[in-house]
């Protein structure tokens, strides 16, 4: 399977565009579903599931958030990021504090147990790109970080590029 994927890979640029590319998308699948059962099994003892992770991430990485910032991260509706951030606020995993300037304004940070969740959450997703990125050739790293960028749409690459690059390891 490996062979045949990488031939695929090697192949897509003068691929008939009218067939899908099902084995690259099969593995993306496929490695998604392995990326975030990890963090889901940890996840399930605290009741909390893939939208609080994403909360849980992006807030870590990024004290301060306000969640108008956070919505255009996720790209998701008010209503459920309200669902989840009330959860992780009623749990002590997240804390809303005014803004500085715009005292009606919420400014978003893990907690002490936010941070340690959201920081063993990302060691245990390190660890698997870590024996991906083992099996493949040291320029690998750079490639993939590329495909990834690819991946997203063309005007948002700058703005995502700023953010993965941007941020330390949170509070």
């Amino acid at each position: 399977m490996r062979e045949a994927a990488r031939a695929h890979a090697r192949e897509a640029p003068g691929q008939d565009p009218d067939l899908p590319a099902y084995d690259l998308i099969e593995l993306f699948f496929f490695a998604y579903r392995d990326f975030v059962g990890d963090p889901d099994r940890i996840l399930d003892d605290y009741g909390f599931g893939r939208a609080h992770h994403r909360v849980l991430h992006f807030v870590a990485r990024n004290p301060g958030l306000t969640i108008a910032e956070l919505l255009e991260i996720l790209r998701i509706t008010k209503q459920s990021l309200n669902r989840v951030l009330k959860e992780l606020i009623e749990k002590g995993f997240v804390e809303a504090r005014p803004g500085t300037t715009d005292r009606r304004q919420r400014l978003l940070f893990v907690t002490e147990a936010g941070g340690s969740l959201a920081l063993r959450l990302s060691r245990l997703q390190t660890q698997r790109i870590g024996r991906a990125l083992a099996d493949i050739p040291a320029e690998g790293r750079s490639a993939v970080a590329d495909f990834l960028l690819a991946m997203i749409d063309p005007g948002e690459r700058d703005a995502v590029a700023r953010r993965v690059d941007g941020p330390g390891e949170g509070s």
